[in-house]
């Protein structure tokens, strides 16, 4: 396959989904998200969401991005280096939690207009840029696996399971951006986390750490709703 037959193919209309497709992923990735000893483990994926969101921010700013890590606790860290205030630190600051939520916003906006194949693929080239920054083991192995997840259902997979891989990513991401800021806030409120991007932005902008929690929480939020009006069959299951 040279590279116009691949542009084609990547760049090319799918129909929608059946709509069975579409309530069976959101239900699944509401699953991923709720139940405990899996969200443990899926947990990771908005962890690499989020450094990628610091990590976009902190290059976009002309900071210089030293190196990102992925931990097996869910934890990450992305070192950048530059002015340590001013606009582009607190921008930085700023891109970790609404990254998923974001990523995710931008994933409905493809799949409503028929994009599955360019969502997959963006998905690839977005893992794989990370995967340049990344600085440890864990965090290497972590985005290989996603990247190989995505590379192997948007080359070998049927049209139904790229549709249903699409769908389940897109709506992991738009509910997996609220709980993370719930867990956020739960933390605060019992004294833990005094470190976490929210804090970091206080001290940056004398804006309180609690502000900018309910502020990142309302745009998940708004994320979700949004991303669901767009991704939802017109009508419910069962009705005429």
């Amino acid at each position: 396959m040279d590279f116009a037959q691949l542009w084609d193919r990547v760049t090319a209309l799918q129909p929608d989904p059946p709509d069975w497709l579409v309530w069976g992923a959101a239900l699944a990735a509401l699953l991923a998200v709720a139940v405990r000893p899996v969200w443990r483990f899926s947990r990771t994926v908005v962890t690499i969401a989020h450094e990628g969101g610091h990590g976009l921010t902190a290059l976009l700013t002309r900071r210089r991005l030293s190196g990102i890590r992925l931990h097996s606790d869910t934890s990450g860290l992305t070192v950048s280096s530059g002015r340590p205030t001013g606009p582009g630190m607190v921008l930085t600051a700023a891109a970790g939690y609404p990254a998923p939520s974001l990523l995710g916003l931008g994933g409905a906006a493809l799949l409503a207009a028929g994009r599955i194949t360019a969502l997959l693929w963006i998905g690839i080239v977005l893992l794989a840029a990370m995967l340049v920054t990344l600085r440890n083991l864990f965090g290497v192995l972590a985005v290989l696996v996603t990247g190989g997840a995505f590379v192997a259902v948007s080359w070998y997979g049927s049209a139904e399971w790229q549709g249903a891989f699409a769908y389940l990513g897109v709506w992991f991401l738009l509910l997996a951006g609220v709980r993370p800021l719930l867990e956020l806030w739960s933390s605060r409120r019992h004294g833990r986390a005094p470190g976490s991007d929210a804090d970091q932005l206080a001290r940056l902008t004398r804006v309180p750490a609690a502000l900018w929690v309910v502020l990142f929480l309302v745009l998940a939020l708004a994320c979700l709703g949004l991303g669901a009006a767009w991704l939802l069959p017109r009508q419910w299951p069962g009705a005429s």
